[in-house]
């Protein structure tokens, strides 16, 4: 791959919220289980934990979770933002064919606590790259993920029966996007234009 080839698929790995609703091939999810397989983890802690949600019943119960956090983030704004922020497809759950939960271990076996031990949240980090991992290879197969934060995630984990010590950490909806966009949607939508990345020094 050549550094212009990683800068367009950097380019194009956008957030996505419009899906067409075919099936992902057991053979592309596969791929995109084994990306993650591949993703750099703090002490190889490997803390990510993930669940296919398959079932229409949990399928609908997340999506009213998300319903009810929606209505309660659009009231904390101003009303002007309120209807901006009303304008914004802010969810795939109605279409995406191929939706993951995705936790956090937080007191994996797993690495023995290496890096960990003063940066706890390094385990966070790690489940962090593991899921872009998995993003940049379903662009590369075509794929486009949205990832959903507007969920409380004790409730999440409530409706998904995890053990205890798994921690939400987000919710995919993918699928073949509806249409290629290389802009972010927030920024073509007026939310939030992307701001140049600075370094500073010392």
């Amino acid at each position: 791959m050549t550094p212009s080839d990683l800068d367009a698929l950097l380019t194009w790995r956008r957030d996505v919220r419009h899906f067409r609703t075919d099936p992902v091939p057991e053979t592309t999810q596969e791929a995109l289980r084994h990306a993650m397989d591949k993703a750099p983890s703090v002490g190889n802690a490997r803390p990510w934990r993930v669940l296919k949600v398959d079932d229409p019943s949990l399928r609908a119960q997340v999506r009213a979770e998300f319903v009810r956090c929606n209505r309660a983030a659009q009231k904390s704004y101003d009303p002007a933002t309120a209807e901006d922020y009303a304008q914004l497809k802010l969810a795939g759950i109605d279409r995406a064919p191929l939706q993951l939960a995705v936790f956090t271990e937080t007191a994996p076996a797993a690495g023995r606590g290496l890096g960990r031990q003063t940066m706890p949240q390094t385990l966070e980090h790690s489940t962090a790259m593991a899921v872009h991992t998995l993003w940049l290879v379903a662009r590369v197969h075509g794929l486009g993920v949205g990832m959903m934060s507007i969920l409380e995630a004790a409730e999440i984990e409530r409706l998904c029966t995890v053990p205890p010590s798994w921690r939400f950490f987000s919710y995919l909806c993918i699928g073949r996007p509806d249409f290629e966009d290389d802009t972010l949607l927030l920024h073509r939508a007026g939310w939030q234009e992307n701001a140049q990345t600075k370094w500073g020094s010392r």
